[in-house]
């Protein structure tokens, strides 16, 4: 059965179907990775966003019960060169179309997803719809370009109540903006309490958890649209070591007194060199994000920059200068992705464990 994908500019592309028999319009964005499109369908960084994967086989080696990043995914529409029906692989639990049924996303292939993602890389993201082709595309063309994109995703995507994944180690609180389980899964690795929070949790309640660190999440959207996060940082700020990552590190730079800006086509893929200014070090890095933090703005505030992306300079780590506290734009959890970054979770424990002897020795 036919499909087509229309784009804000009038742009036609028709193609096959495949997933959920829905129409649904989101921003069109795109996704270098080879592999790891099971996390990425997952991963709640994708609160209503159509995805272009550049590569072109995308589901060879099906679903399987083991690699999500959230139960329920959030995305609105998958777009690819080449689908795979017959999946090859001992870990394959169903094909993608059979999930991208289950789950009701639609998914549109036989397009020239290179020519999609020279057309963003040029213009920038856009809105689309994917579409049945029986739909009048003058209609749809109508749709898409009177819809104002939602600008409450991180809502969405939150928890809505307090959860506990227990340890025998420091108690961290995990403010959940739309968090992967991968981050979850690496905390627990390393024996944390973990205590996972809503996006709105004030200040007062999370220190009243009595947490020994605090870890802000990656999430979808425009951290200007979360200013009660905004808030709750810069009153916790020196009280308990913090991490942020992703849209966590996005708020903390806010928090802070930097600004953030939207970028034409953002960083999301799996292999993005990312430069430590400290050490030198080049490491591999996993990234899912439209938004940055304005390299300028950080002069004056009470943070420094750690870290940078090779490929456009943009700012990807920040720390504070007073405080035990600091944030990488990427994914150190690598899900999916090479694992170069893991090490800063253990830079996270190492943190609060200096705290808790600094502590002590203060009584």
């Amino acid at each position: 059965m036919k499909r087509q994908l229309i784009l804000e500019d009038g742009t036609i592309m028709i193609g096959e179907a495949f997933g959920g028999e829905i129409d649904k319009i989101g921003e069109v964005v795109f996704n270098t990775g080879m592999t790891g499109y099971q996390e990425i369908l997952s991963d709640p960084s994708y609160c209503g966003q159509i995805i272009t994967m550049t590569y072109p086989l995308i589901g060879n080696y099906g679903i399987n019960r083991d690699d999500f990043e959230s139960i329920m995914p959030s995305l609105s529409g998958l777009i690819v060169k080449e689908v795979a029906d017959f999946p090859s692989n001992w870990r394959s639990g169903f094909s993608l179309d059979e999930y991208m049924k289950i789950k009701n996303i639609p998914g549109i292939s036989g397009i020239d997803t290179r020519k999609l993602t020279k057309m963003i890389r040029e213009r920038g993201t856009v809105k689309g719809v994917i579409c049945s082709i029986t739909k009048d595309p003058e209609m749809m063309l109508h749709q898409v370009r009177a819809t104002v994109l939602p600008k409450n995703q991180v809502q969405k995507v939150s928890t809505k109540k307090p959860y506990p994944s227990p340890g025998r180690g420091f108690r961290v609180i995990v403010v959940d903006f739309g968090m992967k389980h991968g981050i979850l899964r690496e905390l627990n690795n390393r024996g944390c309490d973990v205590i996972v929070v809503p996006h709105n949790t004030t200040a007062e309640e999370i220190m009243n958890l009595c947490p020994d660190g605090i870890m802000l999440t990656n999430g979808p959207g425009n951290p200007q649209n979360v200013p009660e996060a905004i808030q709750m940082i810069k009153e916790v700020l020196g009280k308990v070591p913090l991490f942020g990552i992703c849209l966590g590190h996005q708020l903390f730079a806010l928090a802070c007194g930097a600004e953030t800006e939207k970028m034409k086509f953002g960083h999301r893929g799996s292999n993005h060199p990312v430069k430590d200014l400290k050490t030198g070090k080049i490491a591999l890095t996993s990234q899912n994000h439209g938004y940055t933090v304005n390299a300028d703005s950080v002069i004056g505030t009470d943070m420094e920059i750690t870290h940078i992306a090779l490929n456009d300079g943009t700012v990807e780590g920040l720390k504070h200068k007073e405080f035990d506290a600091f944030t990488v734009q990427y994914h150190p959890e690598a899900s999916p992705g090479p694992e170069d970054a893991n090490y800063l979770f253990d830079q996270f424990i190492a943190m609060i464990e200096q705290a808790k002897l600094k502590e002590a020795a203060a009584l």
